[in-house]
């Protein structure tokens, strides 16, 4: 029976590595996978899923206010795909995320959306929000502040490498622009 599924975590948890070694895992298996990223994640060039580990895989993008549908029911017209994974899921739209549900539903095709959950101002990313109300499962994919206790939040910083407590929601950049932290620590630097 196929399910949308929801892993989520802050930044550097390693949500990348995972969705390209379950993609693997399927592969080897004889079985077919269809990788979708974000467009505007282009940190490692366009239509690549890649992971700081150094692993990396050539994907399709969505773009936003694509009918993600349409694009999931031409790619299954032209071949099998026996699971179909999004990366850099909290840029989908609340409407795309229906959209996901749809082909999972009419198309009977699962879908593992890996994404964030909170932006570094606490709140949650529109996709995020809904793909927790709507996922059949979710998984937390864990990392661990400076401190040593579970990160649930993550810091933005400038150039200089200060703490950004302002500003637009989607910023993309990596380890140089985000660091992930606890609560506790995460309200400290927010100045709360």
């Amino acid at each position: 029976m196929a399910k949308l599924y929801f892993h989520y975590s802050t930044m550097n948890a390693g949500k990348s590595t995972l969705l390209l070694q379950a993609s693997y895992n399927y592969r080897e298996r004889g079985m077919q996978t269809y990788l979708v990223t974000a467009r505007l994640d282009n940190r490692a060039g366009t239509r690549t899923i890649a992971s700081r580990i150094g692993i990396s895989e050539e994907a399709d993008v969505f773009e936003p206010g694509e009918d993600v549908f349409v694009k999931i029911e031409s790619r299954l017209a032209a071949s099998a795909v026996d699971c179909i994974f999004f990366d850099e899921s909290q840029f989908l739209s609340p409407e795309q995320v229906w959209q996901l549900a749809r082909a999972v539903d009419d198309l009977g095709v699962p879908i593992m959306c890996y994404g964030l959950r909170v932006d570094f101002q606490g709140e949650l990313f529109p996709g995020s929000a809904t793909l927790l109300a709507l996922a059949d499962e979710m998984r937390e994919v864990r990392t661990i502040c400076h401190c040593g206790k579970k990160a649930t939040m993550v810091a933005r910083l400038d150039a200089k490498g200060q703490v950004v407590r302002e500003g637009a929601q989607v910023q993309v950049g990596g380890n140089e622009s985000y660091v992930a932290l606890c609560r506790r620590h995460g309200r400290e630097v927010m100045e709360d």
